[in-house]
């Protein structure tokens, strides 16, 4: 072969390795910073944290989150410092300014009362307040369950309604209350958050109907048009058939007589009686 041309093949591999090593050490380089990832300091819960609480510079703590940020996160101390929590935090988790009620509302449930709303205080039974059905943020339906007014002499017994529909719960617990003889007692309280006119309607059924929440999933927002129930419709819609009334006869008039007696001679005179006349 000849050496010139030799050569020159030798030159032009040399060229080719020194090219692709520098590709190669460009494309490294760009790969690398890609994939680094970026590490943010936010702060977090220090302990598990009660809805209601109004933070501290004790409740909080600082932790490492790489990768994006969830939106809304904190970032300093400062800005969490003083609110109230509306729902439950739990140890080392980033703290969201969602999850706080705004600057200067304070703490307790009424931090977690929307602009608009209320939080309307209802008796449930035993069985949804201890088996733990109804809990904070659930949604739940509220039926109510007495005899219409106006309607206890027409025959068909006790009638059921929805009145309200996928209303959230605030908090659900407690209350000491006196009975009928003055011994305190437990009674289960759900504190619901609804509009003013739903609040008026709460209120009204309290006082006069007994109240029972059906709970509904979370993701069912639906609100459906739901007809009365009544006892009744539940036994075949037979409605029973009211008692003949029976009206008692008046006995008729009796006639009346009047013995006149003149001289040795008696005579008698009967006469009709004034209402068998009318």
């Amino acid at each position: 072969m000849n050496r010139r041309l030799l050569t020159i093949l030798l030159i032009s591999l040399t060229i080719a390795l020194a090219c692709a090593y520098l590709v190669y050490r460009s494309l490294s380089s760009h790969v690398g910073a890609s994939h680094q990832v970026v590490s943010t300091q936010v702060v977090a819960a220090a302990g598990d944290i009660k809805l209601g609480t109004v933070l501290t510079a004790q409740n909080l703590t600082t932790v490492q989150m790489q990768g994006p940020l969830p939106k809304g996160v904190i970032l300093k101390k400062e800005s969490a410092i003083g609110r109230g929590v509306i729902s439950d935090l739990y140890q080392g988790e980033p703290i969201l300014d969602n999850r706080l009620a705004p600057p200067g509302s304070g703490g307790g449930l009424a931090a977690t009362i929307p602009q608009g709303m209320r939080a309307c205080a209802v008796k449930v039974d035993q069985v949804v307040g201890v088996a733990g059905f109804v809990t904070p943020g659930s949604r739940v339906d509220v039926l109510v369950s007495g005899v219409p007014p106006g309607q206890e002499a027409v025959s068909q017994g006790t009638v059921s309604k929805t009145v309200l529909q996928n209303i959230q719960v605030l908090s659900a617990g407690t209350d000491i209350q006196k009975d009928a003889e003055g011994k305190p007692h437990d009674v289960q309280v759900v504190n619901l958050l609804v509009t003013p006119e739903q609040a008026q309607t709460l209120s009204l059924a309290a006082n006069l109907l007994k109240i029972q929440l059906v709970l509904r999933n979370p993701l069912d927002t639906k609100v459906s048009d739901v007809n009365s129930t009544a006892v009744s419709q539940m036994f075949g819609g037979l409605i029973p058939a009211p008692h003949p009334v029976v009206k008692a006869r008046k006995a008729p008039p009796k006639d009346y007589s009047i013995e006149v007696i003149n001289g040795n001679k008696t005579s008698t005179e009967k006469f009709n009686s004034p209402e068998a006349k009318q």
